[in-house]
């Protein structure tokens, strides 16, 4: 019987609000499976997927699993055959790192399988070189919490430099997916390419200020700092409602709310676990008025990013 290694990694949250391209966190809900199995034959297929709708390709070389493990493999100078089973168990264009996930788990579970022995990092590089590959840009904000976990910084993606935040005890999150489709790079050619440097020197102090509130545990701080001059007010015309899901939030408990990634999925900052969980179900409501199908999820910042569980 041939050898195989399953991985799972999380969804993410990225940018939250002041940090685009630069937060993120990885959270305790969706997430996509892989499994790695060594195969007769050199070289990499995907034998099946699943969870997908059939819109993900089986060729190597245009699925970002594929993509991340050939980048790992040539790092590592392999020439072993593996065949990739992927499970997503995450929407498409959610705004929660779904092409992420499944690069991480593929990683994981292929460096697992073959003894590789692989970085951290060098494992980061081959899933941010499968995020440049759907989106156009190399960034990590998505890659780096799927990958490793926790509230990250990307300080650099060439050399990788990521750095890890403390997450304070009391800070919970709700998030809520409207099943709304927001193109990922379409999203991103959106984004402004002058600022003025007025707005710029506001965004850079909301980023230090947040830093520093994930460090000293200062929600109140976290609360002020999560201003997003540049990315919300551009992308927010792609998600129907978004004003009112914020106030809502706002209204019942959470202390800061904005996009999650490009959209449309939004995530709101709470205090304690019960008013996290109450934000989401408000946040939901907003959609359900509108009879638009969402889904609900509350929780802690997962610690834990892509992992072997078989």
């Amino acid at each position: 019987m041939s050898k195989m290694v399953t991985a799972f990694a999380p969804a993410t949250v990225s940018n939250v609000a002041c940090g685009f391209d630069t937060f993120g966190f990885a959270i305790d809900g969706p997430g996509d499976l892989v499994t790695a199995i060594e195969a007769r034959d050199k070289g990499l297929k995907i034998t099946k997927i699943t969870g997908d709708e059939k819109r993900l390709p089986f060729d190597v070389k245009k699925n970002t699993a594929g993509i991340a493990v050939n980048k790992l493999l040539k790092i590592a100078k392999c020439s072993a055959g593996v065949e990739l089973q992927i499970e997503k168990k995450m929407p498409f264009a959610s705004g929660l790192g779904s092409s992420a996930a499944s690069a991480a788990a593929a990683v994981r579970a292929v460096n697992e399988l073959l003894d590789l022995q692989r970085s951290e990092n060098e494992l980061l590089s081959c899933v941010i070189e499968s995020e440049k590959s759907i989106s156009g840009t190399a960034h990590a904000d998505n890659a780096a919490p799927c990958l490793l976990g926790g509230f990250i910084i990307v300080r650099k993606v060439k050399p990788v430099d990521i750095i890890s935040v403390p997450v304070p005890e009391k800070l919970y999150y709700a998030l809520v997916h409207p099943l709304v489709e927001v193109n990922t790079q379409q999203a991103r050619q959106a984004m402004p390419i002058i600022i003025p440097l007025k707005t710029a020197i506001q965004h850079w102090s909301n980023t230090a200020a947040l830093v520093h509130a994930m460090h000293s545990a200062d929600l109140k701080l976290l609360a002020r700092s999560m201003e997003d001059m540049i990315a919300e007010p551009v992308r927010k015309q792609w998600i129907p409602f978004y004003d009112d899901t914020k106030n809502e939030a706002l209204k019942n408990g959470a202390f800061a709310s904005n996009i999650s990634g490009s959209g449309p999925s939004i995530f709101a900052f709470c205090d304690s676990e019960a008013k996290a969980a109450k934000v989401s179900e408000k946040m939901k409501a907003v959609f359900d008025a509108q009879k638009i199908p969402c889904s609900p999820f509350y929780g802690r910042i997962r610690k834990q990013g892509a992992v072997i569980v078989e």
